[in-house]
């Protein structure tokens, strides 16, 4: 069956897109400052809805692999949580060094992905 309607990474793209080759540039001062942070968060939304899913099943298979066993994503941070509290996860862990970068690089290519290049 063909799918009827477009994704909405591609709507949130086309509003964009509108926004600032059609409508920014006829603007300015205040209107335009809050057109560029209306794109802004366009573009965010966009991006976690583009690489979330991805980025969530990774994590799960991070934790899971940390902690021995399957649960919940927030369940399992919670209980890494605990666990680096307690002493128990060592905070020099390669594992969790490797989970920190990972979570801190995923949350900026939604966020923030020009942080990455620089």
């Amino acid at each position: 069956m063909p799918q009827s309607t477009p994704k909405a990474a591609v709507l949130l793209e086309a509003a964009v897109k509108y926004l600032e080759t059609e409508l920014m540039p006829t603007l300015d001062g205040y209107y335009r400052f809050q057109t560029r942070v209306t794109v802004n968060v366009l573009n965010t939304v966009r991006r976690e809805l583009e690489l979330r899913g991805a980025q969530a099943e990774a994590e799960h298979a991070r934790l899971v692999g940390m902690l021995g066993h399957d649960g919940e994503v927030e369940m399992l941070t919670v209980e890494l949580a605990e666990k680096i509290r307690a002493g128990a996860i060592s905070i020099d862990d390669p594992a969790l060094r490797d989970h920190v970068r990972q979570s801190l690089a995923d949350a900026l290519a939604i966020n923030n992905p020009k942080w990455m290049t620089r």
